[in-house]
């Protein structure tokens, strides 16, 4: 079975003639025909009748048109890939961000890559703190969105360019700001549990970003769940500006 093969059977199907087929894909009629026969005999099957002027599928043959068109389509995409990876296009790209980094920032960007690279795969992987430096440094990905500077890397041969600014922001419920009436700095919520976002990397060493010592605390490795939690009432913490404006605007969160 071939290519060609394939295709000349998918051309007469489609077009009901020899003569239509050939003109399609600039053969010969007897070419054309002698790869229908060919494939016949390859398959062993009959696909098409041959009792009318027009030829007309088979049983067997409209059930192999259907598995042929398949066929064709993976055969098409191989040779597209082929094509894009001789040009020298990456067959994949992943992109490590940090969990609070709103994304659709980059979503015109990422849009732009699919429109001109539809053939490159791209991967989204979210991590946390210096986890997308670290993903990058690892080699895991191939372009990292972090709020950590290169000075937490052991290897800094990589390139940085500033993309945006964002801003986390310290919130509570309702529930637990009412035990504090009279709430004037975050100090005074050190008996209360700050939920905090554990790092998903390894660069963070001791250090503990936006924890004041004696802290009670709680660790979520996500935001929807610190999110959650801390509208419940169980604890206090920081959560990116753009996440949380819905239930600023409710009241939900302080």
């Amino acid at each position: 079975m071939k290519l060609e093969q394939l295709l000349a059977f998918q051309s007469v199907a489609e077009l009901g003639s020899l003569g239509r087929a050939s003109d399609h894909l600039h053969k010969t009629q007897p070419a054309i025909s002698q790869s229908i026969k060919q494939l016949e005999e390859g398959l062993g099957v009959t696909l098409f009748s041959r009792s009318n002027y027009r030829l007309e599928l088979t049983q067997s043959g409209r059930s192999l048109y259907q598995q042929t068109l398949r066929v064709l389509n993976e055969a098409s995409s191989l040779q597209n890939m082929a094509k894009h990876l001789s040009a020298g296009n990456e067959a994949s790209i992943t992109l490590a961000m940090e969990a609070s980094y709103d994304l659709r920032g980059i979503i015109p960007l990422l849009s732009n890559v699919q429109n001109q690279f539809p053939d490159t795969q791209i991967v989204l992987r979210q991590e946390r703190l210096t986890g997308a430096l670290g993903a990058l440094s690892d080699r895991h990905a191939t372009v990292c969105l972090s709020p950590s500077g290169p000075e937490h890397l052991l290897d800094t041969q990589f390139t940085t360019h500033y993309l945006s600014s964002g801003s986390l922001v310290n919130v509570a419920s309702s529930q637990l700001l009412s035990r504090h009436p009279n709430l004037q700095t975050s100090a005074e919520l050190i008996n209360e549990y700050q939920i905090v976002i554990q790092d998903s990397g390894k660069y963070s060493g001791d250090k503990k970003w936006g924890i004041q010592d004696g802290q009670r605390c709680w660790y979520v490795n996500d935001f929807a769940t610190k999110k959650m939690l801390i509208e419940s009432g169980i604890g206090w913490g920081r959560l990116p500006q753009y996440q949380i404006q819905k239930s600023l605007n409710t009241g939900e969160l302080f």
